[in-house]
């Protein structure tokens, strides 16, 4: 061990237990593993790995339960089930993951040095990961669009201080575009910290429904919503049943 290694050790641990990461998932049974493996560091240094999952027919909450802090099902919709998880978090600062983006190792770090700056609230920029030519150019659009709007999409990792996502009530449970619907509010609080450097998630969207269909679909969908459309038509629209019970 070098000398300065303990120090090192002991500032990363305190970093990690500020932050609790939340994790909405559904059928991920071939990646959760793989996601929260490269978590497990930051768990033992005291971060919190809460997984929420919505109702997998595959065995992806098996597989998530000995890697997490906290593993359970909550009803499916991605807001009920980062709502449910931020309801377990017991450290200061959450950040909301989609199953299928991974964090730069140096994460936390940037997080709770916005945070300790006066943020209360931002997302990083992405790459998107995968073979389809523009997909970076797509990535690099999506940056600038939450810069110029203060709006964070849910691709982007969005954090949060836990007392002021209390405060405004969590997500709200709608089924689709539950990110813009936080966003919006957050920014009336203050515009986000956009931090430049960037989470990896999946090009598999793009590359199952092609990337000019899924762009379109995309704002079209964004479009109706800030229109007043419902967001429940959006989502079947969308392709996606909520669960209405």
């Amino acid at each position: 061990m070098t000398p300065r290694s303990l120090p090192a050790r002991q500032a990363a641990a305190a970093i990690a237990r500020r932050c609790a990461i939340v994790i909405p998932m559904l059928d991920e049974g071939a990646d959760i593993a793989t996601l929260l493996a490269g978590l497990q560091a930051w768990r033992a240094a005291g971060c919190e790995i809460i997984v929420v999952d919505g109702g997998s027919r595959d065995a992806s909450l098996a597989l998530a339960k000995p890697l997490a802090t906290a593993a359970f099902a909550a009803r499916r919709g991605r807001s009920r089930q980062m709502n449910a998880g931020a309801a377990q978090a017991q450290n200061e600062i959450l950040i909301f993951l989609h199953a299928d983006t991974r964090l730069p190792p140096d994460a936390l770090a940037h997080i709770t040095t916005a945070i300790d700056d006066g943020a209360c609230w931002g997302r990083f920029d992405v790459r998107i990961d995968g073979r389809l030519p523009g997909l970076a150019m797509v990535a690099t659009l999506m940056n600038w669009r939450s810069r110029l709007t203060g709006i964070a999409t849910g691709d982007q990792a969005l954090f949060v201080s836990r007392e002021v996502f209390e405060r405004i009530g969590g997500f709200p449970e709608q089924p689709l575009m539950e990110d813009i619907a936080l966003s919006r509010t957050l920014r009336a609080l203050s515009w986000p910290t956009c931090l430049r450097q960037r989470v990896t998630t999946s090009g598999r969207r793009w590359e199952q429904r092609g990337l000019w269909r899924t762009i379109f679909a995309m704002w079209w969908l964004r479009l109706r919503y800030f229109c007043g459309a419902r967001p429940a038509d959006l989502a079947r629209d969308y392709g996606y049943a909520p669960d209405e019970n």
